[in-house]
């Protein structure tokens, strides 16, 4: 009986281990979601970023929950096609139902800045460390 519990209790965890992997799942392919913009104001311009870097609105760099700093992801709207390239250098979004958070400079590259949330894709062209 106990084996049996063993073995369950070793699948699952094997299971969940391999199924929620998110910095590889965008490493390995694309990320589809929302993306938002942060720094349009003066209030995070000039702060420090969750990579110890100092925050440029106008620097094409983004807020990635899992991506390691340094990432360099493209970023396409959906909507028009417009895309950016722009490297993670902080953490977020922690709105919930989003996925990256854009400097104002690189939602402004896509057309974003007006809507405010736009559906895109993330690619990953060079890996963090």
């Amino acid at each position: 009986m106990k084996i049996k519990i063993l073995i369950s209790f070793t699948f699952i965890a094997i299971i969940v281990s391999c199924a929620y992997q998110p910095t590889d799942t965008v490493r390995r392919g694309a990320q589809y979601g929302k993306a938002s913009f942060y720094g349009y104001g003066d209030e995070l311009h000039g702060r420090k970023t969750a990579s110890g870097e100092i925050f440029d609105r106008n620097a094409l760099t983004a807020a990635h929950r899992t991506l390691p700093f340094g990432t360099v992801c493209k970023v396409t709207n959906l909507s028009n096609g417009r895309d950016v390239v722009v490297r993670i250098n902080d953490r977020g979004p922690f709105k919930g139902g989003r996925i990256i958070d854009l400097s104002y400079a690189a939602a402004k590259e896509i057309g974003a800045v007006r809507l405010g949330i736009v559906d895109v894709k993330v690619e990953v062209l060079k890996a963090g460390k």
